[in-house]
């Protein structure tokens, strides 16, 4: 079976199936490392643009999330989501592997779009193993300080981004390789997201995520879906509660906020990457899906 040909089939029980290609899992290493802590793991509305993953070794704390309180124990694993705001809880020793990662941008779907991932899995031994042959592997890797402030700026993660994209091809491969096998924990109980029944639907969701970086049009997907433009109109509503152009926007912010976090490009440009011609029509979307403008997003993330 070629590359091009391996993916990830994800099937519900309408038979409504989303593929994501393996090699557009493109997980990109920011942070691995071991934390000990006592009763000073505090943080509270904690929220930045990538994926933690944590693998508690030792104590117990609380993980506060917006729709449920999570006890960490030992010999789980958990995860939450990039801009899902969160607070920890911590009151006597807690000894836990952390992990951040983000997807770095191909076109495809993400893994966290298409299922709906559990917060905690129970793991065994062998994932201790992995995430000590990550620390040992990659110890540059190691979190200057548990206190999201000291990490969570797009300067800091800008150094992270860089020392992952001047690795090794080998380095590379052997990273996502363990990286991919502790995200198959999670996949394993994970359930796929029902997007739509719609065939018509899914093919424009497809086309939508497969071409984010670039300008489409309303026209561009009723002609995806083989249907009139009002008509189109009508039943992306029907499906997705919202427009068409308000869902391509939320998309675009998404990869905007992460690219301001990730990078130094100038706002002008990360507008140009997102098919954006015009800067201030970008600005202006920006701040009315975030409430701030792109300048504002990038300053709070800066020391």
């Amino acid at each position: 079976m070629s590359v091009q040909k391996l993916s990830l089939t994800l099937q519900s029980n309408c038979n409504n199936m989303i593929q994501i290609p393996i090699e557009s899992m493109n997980l990109m290493l920011l942070n691995v490392g071991l934390a000990q802590h006592n009763a000073d793991w505090n943080w509270q509305n904690v929220s930045s643009p990538f994926t933690r993953i944590f693998y508690v070794v030792e104590g117990e704390a609380m993980l506060h999330l917006p729709d449920e309180d999570v006890r960490l124990q030992p010999g789980h694993l958990y995860i939450i989501p990039a801009y899902v705001t969160h607070s920890y809880e911590c009151h006597g020793r807690f000894t836990h592997y952390y992990l951040h990662i983000y997807e770095g941008f191909k076109h495809e779907m993400n893994l966290q779009e298409v299922y709906e991932l559990p917060t905690e899995v129970k793991a065994g031994e062998d994932l201790e193993k992995i995430f000590e042959f990550l620390c040992v592997r990659h110890p540059d890797a190691l979190l200057p300080d548990s206190d999201p402030r000291s990490y969570d700026t797009s300067a800091q993660t800008s150094d992270y981004v860089a020392r992952y994209r001047d690795m090794e091809l080998c380095e590379k491969m052997e990273l996502r390789g363990a990286m991919l096998m502790i995200m198959s924990h999670f996949i394993r109980k994970a359930e796929p997201r029902v997007w739509t029944n719609d065939e018509r639907m899914k093919r424009v969701l497809e086309h939508i995520h497969s071409n984010i970086s670039y300008n489409i049009s309303v026209e561009e997907l009723a002609s995806v879906a083989s249907v009139t433009k009002p008509y189109f109109i009508k039943l992306f509503k029907q499906e997705f509660g919202t427009s068409p152009v308000q869902y391509i926007n939320n998309k675009k912010v998404e990869r905007a906020q992460l690219l301001l976090y990730t990078t130094d490009k100038a706002v002008k440009e990360v507008a140009y990457k997102l098919g954006f011609s015009n800067q201030n029509y970008f600005i202006r979307m920006f701040h009315k899906v975030t409430g701030t403008t792109p300048q504002e997003y990038r300053r709070k993330l800066r020391p």
